[in-house]
């Protein structure tokens, strides 16, 4: 059975609401891509390389341009999800693009930073990352979907989907 934080989390991507089975397999599937962008970002907050920055940056920003074809969704559907039965991922609802659009601008940004010599600037950029796919990773919390929906004035939605909140009855 899903928990309420997942089935919160799948409403602040943009998800319609889902049998539990069902649910719980697209949840595991959309966390393939941060499973492994999130310890790339570590990787390149280690390397300090500006380049490495860029390059993790414009394959979010490929994702954002051309969901159909995001390389982590398309690999988890064929090698993952087919053999196993499990449904495929379609391409990404708004809620989600804006977050993976918004990592790729910091990415960016940290990269701008590292070339210019702002290390400060890069650090701190770095941490807000390091941050955010924390709270994705371990919390169920995606800053990135919370940031769209209230830029689109849904607070009482989005407040709705905070990991810990509860349905009301």
């Amino acid at each position: 059975m899903s928990s309420q934080t997942i089935k919160n989390f799948m409403k602040q991507q943009g998800f319609v609401e889902e049998a539990d089975s069902v649910c719980d397999m697209h949840f595991s599937g959309l966390y393939f891509q941060p499973r492994i962008v999130g310890p790339l970002v570590v990787v390149g907050i280690f390397l300090q390389s500006p380049i490495y920055f860029f390059g993790l940056s414009a394959l979010l920003w490929w994702n954002v341009a051309f969901p159909k074809w995001n390389p982590f969704e398309m690999f988890y559907n064929r090698v993952l999800a087919a053999p196993r039965g499990r449904p495929a991922l379609s391409p990404a609802p708004p809620a989600r693009g804006f977050a993976q659009g918004m990592a790729a601008a910091f990415l960016l940004l940290a990269g701008v930073a590292l070339m210019t010599g702002w290390i400060l600037e890069a650090h701190i950029l770095e941490a807000l990352l390091v941050i955010a796919f924390s709270a994705l990773l371990f919390g169920k919390f995606c800053v990135g979907a919370y940031v769209y929906h209230l830029l689109q004035g849904r607070i009482t939605f989005v407040n709705s989907t905070l990991p810990w909140a509860r349905p009301r009855a």
